[in-house]
């Protein structure tokens, strides 16, 4: 089986899957809407990441600033949502800086 096959897979089995017990079929649809919101989150933090990238291929350093000021925020707000671990946020700030470190020398 190919893994897209299995992503497939575990959706319809999430969605098929209920309990009998109704704080547990609750906490089936908090998780599942949590989950949503979640995923949504981090969507966001990857399009900031992508839009300080291509700014710093551009030479506007002041949208550039504001663009990583942005993506550091959302790094910051997922950590303390829970979204994110501290250590992965970080990594991700400090990648960041690096390729823009990198972009700007060339």
């Amino acid at each position: 089986m190919c893994p897209a096959s299995l992503t497939g897979r575990k959706s319809k089995e999430r969605q098929n899957k209920m309990a009998n017990i109704k704080s547990a079929k609750k906490r089936v649809l908090i998780a599942e809407r949590n989950r949503v919101r979640n995923v949504a989150f981090k969507t966001s933090i990857k399009t900031a990441v992508k839009k300080v990238l291509e700014l710093a291929k551009a030479d506007d350093k002041e949208a550039l600033n504001t663009a990583m000021s942005r993506a550091y925020q959302l790094c910051d707000k997922a950590v303390s949502k829970g979204i994110l671990h501290k250590n992965t946020a970080a990594r991700k700030k400090s990648r960041l800086t690096k390729a823009v470190n990198k972009l700007q020398a060339k």
